[in-house]
């Protein structure tokens, strides 16, 4: 076999042969794409899918945590920005800066959080006896947000 497959490659010409590696070259190239880098570009983008949803989904379950464990309204234990600091640590967003406005008061800022886990947190704050006073939030190059909130005591006399 591989001495016809020979035989029939030196019949051709120099610019058959080639053309034909060319075009062997580029069919092999093709075939590389479709049958190994697009399985796992797919692959990679359903692994982003998977781990966003389950992002998503211990947000819900620890807003659900929160919720049945009946601390809504329930004044704050610590100063605010104890607790925003406490609180961004345990959701995962460690690279949070809080700054203290009083005792009763602070501003939070976040550089990238997924939106269903930020505002599922900023929920679980308001059980926690947190009001949001202001939010601003827009969004990064990688679907992920940037926020700044402020957010005060709901038992501080002075906001009622």
């Amino acid at each position: 076999m591989s001495e016809s497959l020979l035989l029939w490659w030196r019949a051709r010409s120099g610019r058959e042969q080639r053309l034909l590696t060319i075009m062997a070259v580029l069919a092999g190239l093709v075939l590389g794409w479709l049958l190994v880098v697009q399985p796992l570009s797919d692959a990679l983008d359903a692994a982003k899918a998977r781990h966003g949803a389950a992002a998503v989904a211990l947000a819900e379950a620890r807003v659900r945590v929160e919720a049945g464990r009946g601390t809504a309204g329930a004044a704050p234990a610590l100063p605010v920005d104890s607790l925003l600091g406490q609180a961004a640590g345990e959701a995962g967003f460690a690279g949070a800066r809080v700054a203290s406005q009083g005792p009763a008061r602070a501003t939070i800022a976040i550089d990238a959080a997924r939106p269903q886990a930020l505002f599922a947190w900023l929920a679980l704050l308001e059980r926690r006896g947190l009001v949001v006073e202001r939010l601003r939030a827009q969004a990064n190059s990688d679907r992920t947000l940037s926020a700044e909130a402020a957010l005060r005591a709901s038992s501080d006399p002075r906001t009622r």
